[in-house]
């Protein structure tokens, strides 16, 4: 029998928020790196995950809801892409958006197509990480608007 303590509710909560970080900075750094997902992976799972940085011990995430989010942005990546480029406007092709943007919304078009969380929870997480990158509140109010037609093309009956 184990001796570990269930986690709350809001410990859940927050090591959720912290994996979709993580998801988000590991699609970034495939992008940017060129490296390939089981590299990444393993890279974070290793060294980043619970690793203690200027004296402060980071959340330990979810070592299944990352290696989901990841392996959907990569595998599903001309989908999500797709879903992503009918939420933009014309002059606005995904390439021309901000490299950390454009993670965001393959990790939030990862859950979104695979989803094992309410699409509501998905966009509500995905904007206040997009506040937590951009403070002046433009890139997260674009990344609402993104995300809903996101999820309302994904979920044409409702979410």
């Amino acid at each position: 029998m184990s001796s570990r303590k269930p986690l709350s509710d809001n410990k859940k909560r927050k090591m959720r928020s912290a994996t979709r970080l993580y998801a988000l900075q590991a699609l970034f750094q495939m992008e940017q790196s060129k490296q390939s997902v089981d590299v990444v992976r393993s890279e974070f799972l290793s060294y980043r995950f619970g690793a203690e940085y200027e004296g402060e011990r980071l959340e330990k995430g979810d070592v299944d809801l990352f290696t989901h989010i990841i392996n959907e942005a990569v595998n599903q990546q001309a989908k999500i892409d797709q879903l992503t480029h009918k939420a933009l406007v014309e002059k606005w092709p995904l390439g021309r958006i901000d490299p950390t943007l454009r993670a965001l919304f393959r990790a939030a078009g990862a859950e979104l197509v695979k989803a094992n969380t309410a699409p509501r929870v998905i966009l509500v997480e995905y904007v206040d990480l997009a506040g937590a990158f951009f403070p002046d509140g433009k890139e997260a109010s674009f990344v609402n608007a993104v995300l809903d037609h996101m999820a309302h093309e994904t979920y044409p009956k409702g979410f």
